[in-house]
């Protein structure tokens, strides 16, 4: 198991369906409060949403890929920043998964030396999303 990917108890349909929907986000993120917005179809590109956060921040985010249940990713942008996550799903066996994630956080303008802390950072949080996310799905 590569050293960011987070262990699900359960294949990787089930994680993939969970985690791409954007109604299950508030759940498992931390960061969010809520989820608005939501054009478009679950799992499918070009879906998009406004993440709702804590802080204040709203992203638009859209799904900008997915091959389920094999790897999907989105973008959001807020204001100058713009960040975007790939998750890659490797099935360990027949009802257990490997989810890595792969965010990259940049900034514009003149907020672009806050990109690099945040894109340093975030993957943290990311990934300790993605922990919650799997012990939700192990509990249900």
């Amino acid at each position: 198991m590569s050293p960011r990917a987070v262990r699900f108890p359960v294949s990787c349909e089930v994680a993939y369906d969970y985690l791409v929907a954007p109604d299950n986000r508030a759940s498992w993120q931390s960061s969010l409060r809520n989820v608005e917005d939501v054009m478009g179809h679950d799992g499918v590109v070009g879906q998009s949403w406004t993440d709702v956060t804590g802080v204040g921040i709203r992203p638009r985010m859209e799904l900008t890929d997915a091959d389920r249940p094999h790897r999907w990713s989105e973008s959001g942008t807020w204001g100058r920043f713009k960040a975007t996550l790939t998750l890659t799903f490797v099935a360990v066996g027949a009802a257990t998964c490997d989810v890595e994630a792969t965010l990259e956080v940049r900034a514009s303008g003149l907020l672009r030396p806050l990109g690099l802390p945040a894109d340093r950072l975030a993957p943290l949080a990311v990934r300790s999303d993605l922990r919650r996310a799997a012990d939700i799905l192990g509990r249900g």
